[in-house]
C-alpha cells in the first residue's frame, strides 16, 4: 500500500490558541512513497481577530490582507478530507496540532482531535534525536543538509512546507555529511564537503549475475587455493 505523507505548516495570529489565537495560513505538500506529487493544499484564512505585531514580524501577513479571505469553517471540510488518513510531517508538531485541534473544536461539528484521524511525525523531535546539543530549527537543518532556503526571507506556510519536505527526505534518506564535530552546526566552508546522499529518485542499481562459465572458472580457482593452503575461506565446508 502506498504511504501517503502530508508535510504541513501553519501561520497564526499568535502563539497560544488558549488565548484566542487563530490559524491564518495553512500550507501542505503531499508525498507518496517519498515522492512529491504536486497535490498541494494552500489557503489563507480570515481569523476574525487582530494579528499580534510580533507575529506579523515573523510571517509578514497583515490584517488587511486577510480581510477578504475565507473563514476556517469555509475550508474545514476540504482541509479535513485532504489530510485524513495521512501521516502529517510537521516541525514542532505540538504547536500546529494544537492550533488545528482548536480550530476544529471551535466549529462544534463533531471533528475529533487530529491524532484520531492522522498519524503525526515531529521532525523537530527527530532532529534533536539525530543532532543532540545542536541547533535544529528549519534554517539550521537547511544548512546541515544542504537544502536551498534562500527564498525564505519570512516564514510562509507553503514555502516552509516545501523546504521541510526536502529536509525530511534528506534526514531520512541516509547520511549526508560526516560531521566529526557534534558540538557545532556544520556551517563553515571546510565542513561543506564529506559524504553526500544519493538522490531518492535515482534509478535502481543493476545487479549482474555471474555466468555459468564465470562461476566454473571461480570454482576452479578456489580448487587451486585449497590445494595450496589446505583451507579455503571462500568455500563453505
Amino acid at each position: 500500500m502506498a504511504r501517503r505523507q502530508i508535510v504541513l505548516d501553519t501561520e497564526t495570529t499568535g502563539i497560544d490558541p488558549k488565548q484566542g489565537h487563530r490559524i491564518i495560513e495553512i500550507g501542505c505538500v503531499e508525498l507518496m512513497n517519498r515522492r512529491l506529487t504536486g497535490n498541494n493544499f494552500h489557503v489563507y484564512i480570515n481569523p476574525q481577530r487582530s494579528i499580534e505585531e510580533e507575529a506579523i514580524d515573523v510571517h509578514g501577513i497583515t490584517n488587511e490582507f486577510l480581510s477578504d479571505k475565507p473563514l476556517f469553517r469555509d475550508i474545514a471540510q476540504e482541509f479535513f478530507d485532504y489530510i485524513k488518513g495521512a501521516e502529517l510531517v510537521i516541525h514542532n508538531a505540538p504547536f500546529d496540532i494544537g492550533h488545528m485541534d482548536n480550530e476544529f473544536a471551535l466549529l462544534n461539528q463533531g471533528y475529533q482531535n487530529t491524532h484520531s484521524f492522522c498519524g503525526v511525525l515531529d521532525t523537530l523531535k527527530m532532529a534533536r534525536d539525530l543532532h543532540p546539543g545542536q541547533k535544529n530549527n528549519l534554517d539550521a537543518l537547511c544548512r546541515r543538509y544542504d537544502v536551498d532556503n534562500t527564498k525564505r526571507t519570512l516564514h510562509g506556510a507553503l514555502l516552509d512546507s516545501e523546504i521541510l519536505a526536502d529536509v525530511y527526505l534528506a534526514m531520512t534518506g541516509g547520511q549526508v555529511k560526516l560531521n566529526l564535530n557534534q558540538n557545532k552546526d556544520d556551517t563553515s566552508e571546510d565542513q561543506k564537503g564529506g559524504i553526500r546522499r544519493l538522490n531518492s529518485d535515482r534509478a535502481p542499481l543493476v545487479v549482474v549475475a555471474a555466468s555459468e562459465a564465470e562461476q566454473s572458472a571461480h570454482q576452479s580457482r578456489l580448487d587451486i587455493v585449497q590445494k595450496e593452503g589446505g583451507h579455503c575461506l571462500w568455500r563453505a565446508e
